[in-house]
């Protein structure tokens, strides 16, 4: 089976960043993508808000993140990851063209808007039809615009924007929006705002840019035109979880938990990106978690292959276990190491605070904790609070 260090999920801007910060950090890297790299940005006609550069299309940066990350010789690969499993603590990457062990993988796999299904939604994506008023408000400036949606996203951006357009419809197929109280109350107040109840949009028209969108009351059946320069779906969102369902803790929703390591709850896989749980899901922000991942990547694995060369493979070790940021403990690892040093013996430390996945994993509940490892495998174990009872254990 092949191996590797770093394997990334996703070459949008979360994947790239990562393997950018990946490739600097000295790992080998391998990024798996199945189609062209920029991911979601992909679909998006303008981006005025990656700081730096004032305007760009989605592509184009998309473009830029993938020869950034070619500059530090990252091996890209097109392939469909089905599924990452963990088989007797070895993370394997299961793909179209074969198995890949790695020492970390980063999840940058992404969401999805979900699409509202319509005639003509597909064809003017881009071209009008948005699911991102943070990202593409600010091109209607002056215009009517329209919202689809009832929930809190299309009622708390429908009200953001009424900050570009002159007037802002909200569509929702009830006759009252399933919002929160306060979001409504703030939306109906808007003279901005001016909600259409009962109806669904049928089909999405216009000569290349959105121009007009067909509506279907679903009372009474009734057919009617809405000319509007632009309509944002806000009908749901979705991470693209497929290849880690059932193995990393999510919300409810499938969002994948992360701590600001952006660790999840299955050691050595991190993610990144609009996949998280978060509040934000950014170009901007996406890069972020993927520079961040990367280095907890590459700090996790700097620090298995060091705890694993020391305590693993020779064939004795004695080892000391403490918390740097007991005063206590690190100074008996000072005095351990010294009191070793004068008789001519050898002891590991490691600092349990630093490495709280190794403790987890060698069963240690207290420290600070001597350790005897024979093959690979603990023997013997003892708490200690004194120079002398580590020596005493080390006989």
């Amino acid at each position: 089976m092949e191996k590797r260090e770093l394997v990334i999920v996703g070459a949008g801007p979360a994947g790239l960043t990562a393997a950018i910060y990946g490739r600097r950090a000295g790992l080998d890297v391998l990024l798996i993508e199945k189609g062209a790299a920029g991911g979601q940005i992909n679909i998006t006609e303008e981006i005025e808000n990656w700081p730096g550069v004032q305007h760009a299309t989605g592509p184009e940066l998309g473009a830029m993140f993938r020869a950034h990350a070619e500059k530090f010789n990252t091996e890209f690969r097109d392939a469909d990851v089905t599924k990452i499993e963990v088989r007797d603590g070895a993370k394997i990457v299961v793909t179209n063209k074969g198995e890949i062990e790695a020492e970390a993988v980063i999840v940058a796999t992404g969401a999805y808007f979900r699409r509202l299904g319509c005639e003509g939604e597909a064809e003017h994506i881009g071209q009008g039809v948005s699911y991102c008023a943070v990202c593409d408000g600010a091109f209607f400036e002056d215009e009517e615009i329209a919202v689809v949606g009832g929930g809190n996203s299309a009622v708390e951006e429908g009200d953001y924007l009424t900050k570009f357009a002159s007037k802002v419809y909200i569509i929702h197929r009830r006759d009252e929006f399933r919002a929160d109280r306060a979001a409504v109350e703030r939306a109906l107040s808007n003279p901005k705002i001016v909600p259409v109840w009962n109806s669904v949009v049928e089909k999405i028209e216009g000569d290349g840019m959105v121009e007009n969108l067909v509506l279907k009351n679903v009372k009474t059946g009734e057919i009617s035109d809405l000319p509007v320069a632009g309509v944002f779906m806000f009908v749901g969102q979705a991470p693209h979880d497929e290849a880690v369902k059932g193995l990393l803790e999510t919300t409810k929703g499938g969002w994948i938990k992360t701590n600001e390591r952006m660790e999840t709850s299955v050691e050595g896989i991190f993610a990144a990106g609009d996949l998280r749980d978060k509040s934000l899901r950014q170009v901007v922000t996406a890069a972020a978690d993927g520079a961040i991942a990367a280095m907890s990547a590459s700090s996790y694995i700097a620090e298995q292959v060091h705890l694993h060369s020391k305590l693993m493979e020779p064939e004795k070790v004695v080892a000391l276990f403490f918390s740097s940021i007991d005063a206590g403990q690190a100074k008996l690892s000072g005095d351990v190491e010294s009191a070793f040093e004068r008789a001519g013996a050898a002891v590991v430390l490691v600092d349990g605070y630093k490495n709280a996945r190794m403790v987890q994993k060698l069963g240690l509940t207290d420290l600070p904790v001597m350790i005897r490892i024979e093959s690979g495998k603990i023997v013997a174990k003892k708490a200690v609070a004194s120079e002398a009872e580590a020596s005493e254990f080390a006989r």
